[in-house]
């Protein structure tokens, strides 16, 4: 199982667009992969579940992803949400 917090620092937080390629990066993995905000959990590949947490600018969350490809689906998320300018 592989965790990694981060602190979302942009202005909008994860908004419609930066979620879309958030939940279609995590598509791609066959890991179980979560998404924690303020003590909700929702699966990173459900859209809906992730507009639900409505997380802001300074939200820290922590994703999670467990299976054979655990830290590739991480490091390809981290990434995403580096290049969306969600994370510095």
């Amino acid at each position: 199982m592989e965790k990694r917090q981060f602190k979302i620092t942009a202005e909008t937080g994860i908004h419609a667009r930066p979620a879309t390629f958030l939940v279609q990066t995590a598509s791609k993995f066959n890991a179980n992969i979560t998404l924690e905000y303020e003590d909700k959990t929702v699966n990173l590949k459900s859209i809906m579940g992730v507009m639900s947490l409505g997380v802001g600018q300074n939200a820290v969350i922590t994703i999670t992803a467990e299976g054979d490809d655990a830290k590739e689906a991480l490091d390809a998320i981290a990434k995403t949400m580096k290049d969306e300018g969600l994370i510095d």
